[in-house]
Order: structure tokens, then C-alpha cells, then sequence
């Protein structure tokens, strides 16, 4: 089945107690319904990473700005697409790694676990878009 064929899921979130966990929740859910209704290959790491990066961008999202927030799940040529918005037009920066600063570390993590990663201003606010490959990528052969 085509990825356009596969719809896109988007879901307000309020900053309410548990949201963050429901957004968690909706990637999971998004990921099984591609996998067993549409049949595309959803690996046991796409599931994990997923969960990590949404729980990371819906972090951050309603930490800095205030408002709603709203995620978009997407699947698009092999890959997850998730996409947060917010209110701030403040893009996001990764700082640089230290191990001894404790917290702020969710960007660094993100990028380091993701494929691709954009920040967007918009008319309000800004668009954080994080791509995960759906499958498992073979491994380089040691051999060369």
C-alpha cells in the first residue's frame, strides 16, 4: 500500500496530567494500525524510538510554550514522521554534551536516535519535525 494511502493522525494536547503518556500512546496505536492494517514493516526499534522522540518534543513543547500543543504522525517513504507544534517561535538548539548538567538533555537525544530533524518557524509558533525509518536498517558488514 502506498504511504499517501495511510492516514495521518493529529491530536491536540492540552497539558493536562497524563498527556504526555497519551501522546505516547497515540504512536503506539499509529504504529500498530500501520503495521497490521496497511501492512508496512514497523520495527520493535521504531516502536521504542518512537515513544521516546514524541515523549521528548511533547516535553519540551509544553515546558517552554504556553497554549495547546498539537502532534502529527505521518507516515511518509519509509519513515515516521512526527511532527510537534507549539506557540513559541523560539526554535529549539541542542546544547553541547555534558555529563555532569543535569536535565535539558531531551534535544540531544532526539537527534542522536532520529534520521532527519527540522525546525520551522510558522506564522504562530513553531513545527519540529523528527523522521524515524519504520524498519530496521542492515547493519554495515565488518568485512567491508
Amino acid at each position: 500500500m502506498p504511504d499517501e494511502a495511510l492516514a495521518e493522525l493529529i491530536v491536540a494536547l492540552d497539558g493536562a496530567v497524563g498527556c504526555i503518556a497519551d501522546a505516547r500512546a497515540c504512536a503506539v496505536d499509529f504504529l500498530t494500525r500501520a503495521r497490521t492494517d496497511h501492512g508496512l514493516p514497523v520495527s520493535a526499534r521504531a516502536m521504542d524510538l518512537s515513544q521516546l522522540v514524541v515523549s521528548e518534543l511533547v516535553t519540551n513543547a509544553l515546558k517552554y510554550a504556553p497554549g495547546p500543543v498539537l502532534l502529527e504522525l505521518r507516515v511518509a517513504a519509509g519513515a515516521l514522521e512526527i511532527t510537534v507544534w507549539d506557540s513559541d517561535p523560539s526554535l529549539p538548539t541542542a546544547r553541547a554534551t555534558d555529563a555532569d548538567r543535569v536535565g535539558q538533555h531531551g534535544l540531544e537525544i532526539v537527534m542522536a536516535v532520529v534520521d532527519g530533524f527540522e525546525a520551522h518557524r510558522e506564522p504562530v509558533g513553531k513545527r519540529i519535525t523528527a523522521r524515524l525509518a519504520l524498519s530496521d536498517r542492515p547493519l554495515p558488514r565488518l568485512d567491508g
